[in-house]
């Protein structure tokens, strides 16, 4: 009979995930990177990593009598997106091909339902088969909220290696997919680590930062990626920072989609689905939701976990620095809007759109 750990691999495969490997359940290899990570202020809003950052040093914070970390990774369509063809500014003169204002785009992984509720039900599933398999043995299934590092012991778990982008990256699946855990008290034989890096001289994903986030290779200082400007923060986004937004509604996939080994097609199915509607979003549009709209359409999707007030300030930042004309109604009502962090986004983009006109007319 094959063993445990293959049978378990064979069973992850089976719920959609491309990778799958086991690590020893010790203090976590980039702990103390971590720690100061968070010295030198790169968390910004984000209190919760404060908060629980030293829970992150072993994996028993999350199950005491943890034994193996059993690191999983999902593949999601990361370069639908990219393969269109960019947009250019819109105006009048230039209409875009289906007559709609300047769309926004979305990053990859959200382009689909809630990913954290997805990858949940499936490391339940396999959580639940282990517990069958091996009756009487513990298990925790985690993915994205826990406490724990779950790169460094992805690395362990042989999934690959982390770049200077701090992303995981596989050398043959590049860096498009989740990561989630199942956490038990089996001592399970461990994968061999993936030690090597192999980014080399590369600096690409540095270079192609908008907003110049990474200090250093495999540092990045959260409070200037586009990906925290439009997710994680709930105050305004910095105005010097809000050009380099550029057309980004929701997250940011630059670090990713210039990257080398993101080039070749991946060689195996991608477990999540993906809604091609959701790549590209009209900002002035979303400018008209309300409550209950914004409810209706964004619940069931990763877009719900910034709120209306978070989804729409980032869409008056893109009509801001996309200058599209058409966009003026749109911006002028949103000076209305019952949240603050609307008003204050709005009145910046009409600003700069009117500026471009201005500007235009002139020349």
């Amino acid at each position: 009979m094959a063993s445990i750990e293959s049978r378990l691999k064979a069973r992850a495969a089976e719920l959609g995930f491309a990778l799958s490997g086991v690590a020893p359940a010790t203090d976590a290899d980039g702990f103390p990177r971590f720690r100061d990570w968070l010295a030198r202020g790169y968390a910004g809003e984000m209190a919760y990593l404060h908060a629980q950052g030293e829970a992150r040093r072993h994996p028993r914070s999350i199950l005491d009598d943890v034994r193996s970390v059993v690191m999983l990774g999902m593949e999601y369509s990361g370069r639908t997106a990219t393969v269109r063809e960019r947009v250019p500014a819109g105006d009048p003169e230039h209409p875009l091909p289906d007559g709609r204002g300047s769309p926004g785009r979305v990053a990859a992984y959200a382009a689909g339902p809630d990913y954290h509720r997805f990858v949940w039900d499936r490391i339940n599933a396999l959580a639940a088969w282990l517990e069958a398999e091996v009756p009487g043995c513990r298990t925790e299934a985690v993915a994205d909220t826990a406490p724990l590092l779950e790169r460094d012991f992805a690395r362990r778990a042989g999934l690959g290696w982390v770049g200077k982008n701090t992303m995981l990256l596989h050398p043959r699946r590049g860096s498009f997919f989740f990561l989630a855990a199942i956490l038990t008290d089996l001592d399970l034989a461990p994968d061999d680590p993936f030690a090597a890096s192999h980014c080399g001289t590369c600096t690409a994903c540095l270079d192609a930062c908008p907003t110049a986030a990474f200090p250093e290779p495999f540092v990045l200082d959260a409070t200037k990626c586009v990906s925290y400007l439009t997710i994680e923060l709930r105050s305004p986004i910095p105005t010097d920072l809000r050009p380099g937004v550029g057309d980004w509604l929701w997250g940011c996939d630059v670090c990713q989609d210039v990257c080398p080994w993101n080039r070749r097609p991946s060689p195996g199915p991608v477990g999540f689905p993906h809604d091609p509607a959701l790549e590209w979003l009209d900002p002035a549009e979303l400018l008209g939701l309300d409550a209950d709209a914004f409810r209706e359409r964004f619940k069931r999707t990763s877009l719900w976990r910034n709120r209306r007030a978070g989804l729409l300030r980032n869409a008056a930042v893109v009509l801001g620095n996309v200058g599209d004309g058409r966009a003026l109604p749109a911006l002028e009502r949103a000076l209305a809007d019952p949240e603050e962090v609307v008003r204050e986004a709005a009145a910046w983009a009409l600003d700069r759109v009117r500026q471009r006109i201005s500007s235009v007319n002139r020349g």
